[in-house]
């Protein structure tokens, strides 16, 4: 009885159409889009150099004076930002080690990090790194035609990166910008509010190395609005003056902070 359930099930499993299969294949996103183990390539393997620059160890020093010098690891995944900055957007295998040995951890430690936050790629990315935001307020706002917008004026599809290797597509999870839907991050900016005619605008101002700058608030939404203000502007918070909580400017001067102060220092 079980094998006959077992052989209809499989025959029920494989007699999907084309269409459906093609679809299940469109909705489905890759997460991350990296496998969590690492392969040997060219340009990532064992031999690959990496080492932090004098300037970057500098930077090393001050993030473990973070930390009690038995608690390095502490400071793992700011050393990982850092090593990724450095290398051109991704992590090769030897960052990672030199993360490791900095933080007197096992390699395994290091790589458990960095396979599991998406904030680290650990394959090659393009100068423009477009992280697409595909989850369900930016999809129901057309991040799908931003989406397929970039694939065709690229020549890419998602997970991909141009020969020139200039951009680097990806759909990925919420990025919190869900009132300016749609948007992407490009490397560490946040473009909103998108049709696919600014879109077009931003990848060509990124070729010609000029991207927009961000606005006042640390975004740009692309249809020329403030931050998050609706088409009706500013409807709220409308006083003339902004009070400014009072903070001593000279609060972090001696490089330490008592916790149980902590909120008097954010001006609470």
């Amino acid at each position: 009885m079980l094998s006959r359930f077992a052989s209809h099930v499989s025959r029920r499993v494989v007699a999907v159409s084309p269409a459906t299969s093609e679809l299940f294949q469109q909705q489905t996103r890759s997460m991350a889009g990296q496998k969590a183990f690492h392969i040997d390539t060219p340009e990532n393997n064992a031999t690959t150099y990496f080492d932090f620059t004098p300037e970057n160890y500098e930077r090393v020093a001050h993030i473990l004076s973070k930390y009690p010098n038995n608690y390095k690891q502490a400071g793992m995944i700011p050393l990982l930002d850092l090593a990724q900055r450095q290398h051109g957007g991704w992590l090769p295998l030897t960052a990672m080690q030199k993360v490791a040995q900095i933080c007197e951890v096992p390699p395994v430690k290091v790589y458990e990090v960095a396979s599991f936050y998406t904030m680290f790629n650990r394959t090659p990315v393009g100068k423009y790194f477009i992280q697409l935001c595909g989850t369900t307020p930016c999809m129901i706002c057309g991040a799908q035609h931003i989406k397929q917008t970039i694939m065709d004026h690229l020549g890419i599809k998602d997970g991909g990166t141009t020969k020139d290797g200039l951009f680097t597509l990806l759909e990925v999870e919420c990025l919190g910008a869900c009132a300016n839907a749609p948007m992407i991050q490009l490397n560490d900016d946040y473009y909103e509010c998108l049709t696919p005619e600014t879109t077009i605008e931003l990848l060509e101002a990124c070729k010609a190395g000029n991207p927009p700058p961000m606005g006042k608030w640390g975004s740009l939404p692309m249809n020329g609005q403030v931050s998050c203000e609706g088409p009706k502007g500013k409807t709220s918070l409308t006083w003339k003056e902004v009070k400014v909580p009072e903070i001593d400017p000279k609060r972090f001067e001696s490089g330490e902070v008592d916790p149980a102060s902590v909120k008097e220092h954010m001006a609470y």
